[in-house]
């Protein structure tokens, strides 16, 4: 197995495998091969793959804001799960994280996302319950709304 930087050419393989994902949200503009490479030139060096048997087995969408580093889409096939490449993709991201001297990261987990908030408490991250996270939709309709 390896655990190496995800590149563009690797979003056919990574859209594959977020396929697979059950209950995992994919946004038509962000997760688009476009939105992807654009995430990518601003974050070239913190997004990883895992690869076994020539195929993507797992990804994470990592970057920052020159602040905090935030993981996205962290998954693993689940034909290739427990076998310790999720964490192993984390530590990859967050030594890319530190490598560009950022000092904090979080990540969102969807509150039904059983397996996914499991790995995350296993691995000893610490869940918020102090805040609440907010999302606005930046479209023209929803723009022009919001300054009426």
């Amino acid at each position: 197995m390896t655990i190496r930087t995800m590149t563009i050419e690797d979003y056919d393989g990574v859209y594959a495998l977020w396929m697979t994902i059950k209950g995992f949200a994919i946004r038509s503009i962000d997760d688009s091969k476009v939105g992807v490479e654009r995430f990518l030139k601003r974050n070239p060096t913190t997004s990883v793959v895992a690869i076994e048997d020539g195929k993507v087995v797992g990804s994470i969408l990592c970057g920052h804001d020159g602040r905090r580093g935030c993981l996205y889409h962290v998954c693993v096939h689940r034909d290739y799960r427990m076998r310790g490449i999720g964490k192993a993709m984390v530590v990859f991201a967050m030594n890319a994280l530190k490598e560009e001297q950022i000092s904090k990261v979080s990540l969102i987990a969807f509150t039904q996302n059983d397996i996914g908030n499991a790995f995350w408490n296993r691995i000893g991250w610490t869940q918020r319950l102090d805040l609440n996270y907010y999302d606005f939709v930046l479209n023209k309709e929803n723009i022009e709304a919001f300054n009426e």
